[in-house]
């Protein structure tokens, strides 16, 4: 753990919590296995325990840093790399696509807080093919949900839109004490590779979403209840799918089929 923290306090009101874990730090370098062509960004870098490692590794980095205390610290100790670029916004409404330019796609990594990690991941998947792919740590429960499987209590709204959008695969758990200060839950590791082409196409992207937020609205209610107003029995049987059934049980393609199918219509 050879880097040391700086001088600076994490703040509550950006859910800081700065990595301090060499090994964590190298683990996650090796996942992402970056090569010359690859533009690398990173979101929240903090105090630099990750950017240095990633600049080591290759040379050629963008940040992102919403806390301007940490900017100049981050200049400081990066100044004698020429193609470290440090961007002071906030990464929910950045211009990812605008940073790529006519370049090759952007591949993202970041510790994000719990508070704009979902947020920040769609808006990164709107970017479309100015991104390809990224590398989160994240609240273990959340990248549980995400890499969730039908049928199990995980499998909700985030699994099935994210997986609708991206390759998940969680890579590894990191544990509190890798943290300065240490947070009162696991993280973990997840990547996320946007389809190049979708396996499941949805004709209404926008009505799959409040379709899929519908049918998790209760989860304990069945597909009858929870869509009552959007599409029948009589068509969802029709479909080869039980009105009876929960809406965890569903998969992707099952979704999708249902937002494509015409009798499905948004509650006036």
């Amino acid at each position: 753990m050879a880097n040391s923290p700086g001088p600076l306090r994490a703040r509550k009101r950006f859910g800081q919590n700065f990595l301090r874990d060499d090994r964590v730090i190298a683990r996650i370098v090796k996942s992402i296995q970056p090569r010359p062509e690859d533009r690398l960004v990173e979101i929240g870098p903090g105090q630099g325990a990750l950017t240095g490692a990633l600049l080591e590794a290759h040379g050629r980095l963008d940040a992102i840093e919403l806390d301007r205390d940490l900017l100049a610290g981050l200049r400081t100790r990066f100044f004698n790399y020429p193609d470290f670029r440090l961007y002071e916004g906030d990464a929910l409404h950045f211009d990812f696509a605008e940073l790529r330019g006519e370049g090759p796609p952007l591949r993202v990594v970041g510790n994000l807080p719990y508070n704009i990690s979902t947020p920040l991941i769609f808006h990164l998947i709107d970017s479309g093919a100015a991104i390809r792919d990224m590398h989160f740590m994240l609240q273990r429960e959340v990248v549980q949900r995400l890499a969730a499987e039908p049928g199990g209590g995980q499998w909700g709204r985030l699994s099935v839109m994210a997986q609708y959008h991206c390759q998940v695969m969680a890579l590894f758990s990191v544990p509190p004490d890798a943290f300065v200060p240490q947070p009162k839950v696991e993280s973990s590791i997840v990547r996320l590779v946007p389809w190049g082409q979708k396996p499941h196409v949805a004709e209404d992207e926008a009505l799959l979403s409040e379709l899929v937020r519908r049918a998790f609205a209760q989860r304990r209610k069945t597909l009858r209840n929870n869509l009552r107003g959007w599409i029948d029995s009589e068509t969802l049987t029709a479909l080869e799918i039980d009105p009876g059934r929960r809406p965890e049980t569903l998969t992707v393609a099952e979704f999708v089929a249902l937002s494509n199918h015409p009798a499905v219509t948004r509650p006036q």
